[in-house]
Formats: structure tokens, C-alpha cells, sequence
């Protein structure tokens, strides 16, 4: 692997115009995930998703140079239809189209930030990122502007890929009293590639991010994201997270929570079939008082299918009133499918409101014949069960428009 690290390192450097310094922070940064590699099961926060064996089984060797300089035809036929909003348009990891036509423009600034780097240092896909992302901006949304229209990020690929690592990165600023809604929504027609996704927001004071990630379509890509969140006082960050369309995803959020009153608010759902292998990893570092925090992500899985959800919790003895929760469930439709849970909390002060809880078990037995006596088939019993399961996770999306979007793509009927 090193030898194809190396050989398509300087590919992507002749294609590239890139100054000396966006070079030596690449080739930094390249060295680094040489060193490490991927990551594997001797690593605690991959012990139940073994990255480097799931690349090795799925695809195999890997290239990691893409041919950036060519365009992209921006198919429109999988944009969302009824929901007016601003886009950003990702082909086989280029960048195509930037579109925020429903704001004030002077309100939104877009900055490049290629020679910024991740600083995840202990997570060797960090530097694979560094080393291979092609472009890479910033938004910024400017003090006291809230965005009229939603911003959907749209992530494609296409059938001219395959075996590819694709390796994106976008860093959101929101200014004091600011607010942003974001979907990412992946699309794929693409198979046997990896796609290794960086995002950090950074949410001044009384900022609002609500973030929602789409991964519904079926599809045979392995995927990563990571996402950084930086909350200063009185901000709030609310994700959402759909598990369900690729054979590998796993989701890590990482949030710090810096300012006085300031909330972070995860929720989550596994719907999973076949052999596909999802995971969710989240942190929550409640660094000073009066800060909150919320988790709750369910799983229903099928087949062979298998959902992980590693949750933490960290208080700093400087973080007292800390009010912190956190609950997975999941239904197993059958003995072959299964559910990991780590749910931990490590405490340094004495006075917080702190738990966490996790269960798993099968669909109600009596609850299917009951509905059944009423008229309902067994598919039709099964179903409503399933839909009730879920329903509870999709209504703490706080914005109606998305809620909605959600449960049309879910299939959820109230």
C-alpha cells in the first residue's frame, strides 16, 4: 500500500496547483497515515468495525489518486424535489456547483481553506484526508444572519469510479446569533469505493446548527464522516442521522461544549438489511457549567445486518450543572442481525445529572397478534411496530420542512 500511497501522492501534486507550503502539509501529512495505516481492532474506538479488514474484503487494493481536472455534468434529477434550497454539488469528490441563490449574498462569505489542515492527530484518516483533498472551503455565516432556505449538501458519485479512495473536507463558521440547516445527502451509483469525509463547525455565541445526514440509497461504497463541533455560550447544535443505504457507514461526532448554557442534541436511526454494517460514534465533552446534552438512537436490523453505537459523555471537574443523557435501543429482526453497545460516562465533577442506557430484544409477540386480531396482516402488524419504534426519534427533528422530508424517505406514516 505504501508503494500506491506514494505513486499517486505525486500524481495529485502534478495535477494540482498548489503553492510549497499546501505541499509540505500534504506530504506531512501523508507520512502520518503511512506511519498508522488504517485503522483496525487494536484501537479501542474501532474495536467493533475494523476498518482496514472492511476495505480488504470489500474492495481491496485501493487508489487513492482521483483526476480532478476534469468536469462533471451536474445531474439535477436527484435534487429534492418540494423543498426550496441552496446547494453544494460533490461528483466522484469534486466540488461542481456552489448555490446559496436564496440568501443575501452579502451575508454568506465562501472562503478557500486548502492549506488548513484537520488537527485530529490520534486519527490516522484525518491525514489521509490532509493528504488527498482536492479543494477545500469555508462558510461563513455572518453575525445575526439566520439562512431563509436549508442547504443541502449532495454527495454523488458515478459509475466512472471505482476502487477510488475520495477524500472531501468543508469547514462552517457561524457568527454570533447566526443559524444554519444543513442535509447531507448521499446519492450513489458508484460501488467499491471510500469515501472519507471531515467537517468542522464552529458556532459562535447564540449560534444554531441543525445538521442532518441522509445515507438511504442502497449502495456497495464504504463511508466515514467525522464531525467536529466547537460551541461557544447559549449555542445549540441538533443532528440527525439516517443509517441505512451503504454496505459500511460509520457516523463520529465530536462535540465540545466551551460556553456557559450552551447544548448539543444527537439523535440517530440504524435501518439495516442484508450484510451492511453500520456504526455511530459520538463524544460529548461538557468543558464548563451548565451545559446539555441529548442522545437517543435507535436500530431496527435484518439479515445479517450489524449496528454499533459507541456514546461518551465526558464532564471536566470545571463543568458543574452538567445535565447529560443518552440511550440506544434496538429491535433484531431475526438471530443473525446484531447490536453493539459502549455507552460510557467519565465524570470529574459532583454536581451533574448524568445516565445512560442501552436495550436491545425482538419485535412483541403479543403486540403482532393483537394488532393482527384487529384486521392488520402480519406484515402490515410488523410494520406499524417498526414505524412506532422510530417515529419517536424522527419527532425530535426541531424543523418541520426536514421532519417531513425524513419521514416521506423513511416511509414513516403517522
Amino acid at each position: 500500500m505504501k508503494e500506491q500511497l506514494q505513486k499517486d501522492f505525486e500524481n495529485i501534486i502534478k495535477d494540482l496547483s498548489l503553492s510549497q507550503k499546501e505541499i509540505e502539509i500534504k506530504k506531512f501529512s501523508l507520512d502520518n497515515f503511512i506511519a498508522k495505516g488504517f485503522p483496525n481492532r487494536k484501537e479501542e474506538d474501532w474495536k467493533f468495525s475494523d476498518l482496514s479488514q472492511i476495505i480488504k474484503k470489500n474492495i481491496g487494493e485501493l487508489n487513492f489518486y482521483n483526476d480532478y481536472t476534469f468536469t462533471n455534468k451536474v445531474d439535477t434529477s436527484v435534487f429534492v424535489d418540494g423543498l426550496e434550497h441552496n446547494k453544494i454539488v460533490f461528483i466522484n469528490g469534486r466540488i461542481e456547483k456552489i448555490d446559496f441563490d436564496y440568501e443575501k449574498k452579502n451575508q454568506i462569505e465562501i472562503i478557500d481553506k486548502s492549506e488548513n489542515i484537520n488537527k485530529f492527530t490520534n486519527n490516522s484518516l484525518s491525514d489521509l484526508n490532509n493528504a488527498f483533498t482536492n479543494k477545500s472551503f469555508k462558510i461563513l455565516v455572518k453575525k445575526g444572519y439566520q439562512l431563509t432556505k436549508p442547504l443541502i449538501i449532495y454527495h454523488t458519485t458515478n459509475s466512472k469510479i471505482w476502487s477510488k479512495n475520495i477524500n472531501l473536507k468543508l469547514d462552517f463558521e457561524l457568527n454570533k446569533d447566526s443559524s444554519l440547516r444543513v442535509i447531507d445527502l448521499f446519492h450513489d451509483t458508484s460501488e467499491k469505493n471510500f469515501l472519507n469525509i471531515f467537517y468542522n463547525f464552529d458556532l459562535n455565541e447564540n449560534a444554531v446548527l441543525k445538521n442532518y445526514k441522509v445515507d438511504k440509497f442502497e449502495n456497495k461504497n464504504i463511508k466515514y464522516s467525522f464531525n467536529n463541533i466547537e460551541q461557544d455560550k447559549n449555542s445549540i447544535s441538533e443532528t440527525f442521522i439516517l443509517s441505512s443505504g451503504s454496505n459500511f457507514f460509520k457516523n463520529e461526532i465530536n462535540c465540545n461544549l466551551k460556553g456557559e448554557y450552551s447544548s448539543a442534541f444527537v439523535n440517530g436511526i440504524f435501518s439495516l438489511n442484508n450484510y451492511k454494517h453500520h456504526e455511530i460514534r459520538t463524544e460529548i465533552n461538557h468543558l464548563i457549567d451548565n451545559t446539555k446534552s441529548y442522545q437517543l438512537i435507535k436500530s431496527v436490523l435484518e439479515d445479517s445486518s450489524k449496528a454499533v453505537y459507541q456514546g461518551k459523555i465526558f464532564v471536566n471537574s470545571k463543568a458543574q450543572k452538567t445535565d447529560g443523557y443518552q440511550l440506544s435501543k434496538a429491535i433484531l429482526l431475526n438471530k443473525e442481525s446484531e447490536f453493539n453497545a459502549k455507552p460510557e460516562l467519565e465524570i470529574y465533577a459532583d454536581d451533574v445529572k448524568c445516565s445512560h442506557g442501552s436495550a436491545s430484544g425482538s419485535l412483541n409477540d403479543d403486540s403482532i397478534f393483537y394488532l393482527m386480531s384487529r384486521g392488520l396482516s402480519y406484515q402490515q402488524s410488523r410494520e406499524l411496530l417498526i414505524n412506532g419504534f422510530l417515529l419517536d426519534v424522527v419527532e425530535k427533528i426541531t424543523d418541520s420542512e426536514i421532519k417531513n422530508l425524513i419521514k416521506n424517505m423513511i416511509g414513516i406514516k403517522e
